[in-house]
């Protein structure tokens, strides 16, 4: 116990409401560098800005832009309430779904900064796990804040320059904040902002993609150098696996809406 303890603290790691083989599971996965999120992977070649329909991706649902004509993103920010898991399609043990909201990755895929939620469903059992990550360096968990199904939750990144930012998530519904100051040698480009339910990567392949049912990010705004914008005129992006689309978006000028179907 206890020197599992010390590389939890060592490594910032912690679940909620987790079954303590899933404690174990997400700590090897942060310490061995194998939990990650992946710049977009797109696999819809056909798909310029001017498409009617949504850009497809095998691991992101939601909304990004590219490059907004008013200048750099420096903070992201959105809210949305903790789902309730379920399996997704296959007969696998455990399946999981990421909410987060970061800036670069799609465009510019050399970095991403960004901060979110892990929801896992796994023997009955449902896990919450809270992280931050600057990509290309994996994923690394939160301690000090807990979830259940149904509470607030805010997520927030800012840069403070395009190597050096902090990672914010607030449980509004218990009261519960954490924040990470983070550096990287990898520089942002501040090209692009996205609000995200991700289908992430966990030892070198994408997890089974958990049923969560809908996540709306409310309040989802990004600061440019010109002020703010909301997501209304950002790209739609839907999951799409082997044929089968797994997501429908829909956005508006201050929200982004994820819906597993």
């Amino acid at each position: 116990m206890y020197a599992i303890a010390l590389l939890t603290s060592v490594l910032l790691a912690s679940t909620a409401v987790a079954a303590p083989s899933r404690l174990a599971q997400r700590v090897a996965a942060r310490r061995s560098g194998t939990h990650l999120t992946r710049p977009l992977q797109v696999v819809d070649s056909s798909f310029t800005s001017n498409s009617s329909h949504p850009q497809y991706s095998s691991n992101w649902a939601g909304a990004v832009y590219d490059s907004y004509p008013s200048g750099s993103f420096t903070a992201v920010t959105g809210t949305f309430t903790v789902p309730t898991p379920s399996a997704g399609s296959g007969s696998n043990d455990s399946y999981s779904a990421s909410a987060w909201v970061g800036i670069d990755g799609d465009t510019c895929s050399t970095a991403i900064l960004q901060t979110g939620v892990d929801f896992t469903t796994s023997g009955g059992s449902v896990s919450y796990d809270a992280w931050y990550e600057w990509y290309p360096d994996y994923a690394y968990d939160f301690s000090g804040i807990s979830f259940s199904a149904g509470d607030v939750v805010t997520v927030t990144v800012t840069a403070a320059s395009t190597t050096s930012g902090t990672a914010v998530i607030e449980n509004t519904t218990t009261g519960q904040r954490v924040s990470q100051d983070i550096t990287s040698s990898s520089a942002l480009c501040e090209e692009n902002a996205e609000w995200i339910v991700e289908d992430y990567e966990e030892n070198g392949g994408l997890v089974p993609f958990a049923n969560f049912g809908t996540v709306t990010f409310s309040g989802a705004a990004a600061t440019t150098s010109s002020g703010s914008v909301g997501p209304g005129n950002a790209t739609i992006i839907d999951i799409q696996q082997s044929g089968t689309t797994y997501t429908d978006v829909s956005v508006d000028s201050s929200s982004v809406t994820v819906k597993y179907v």
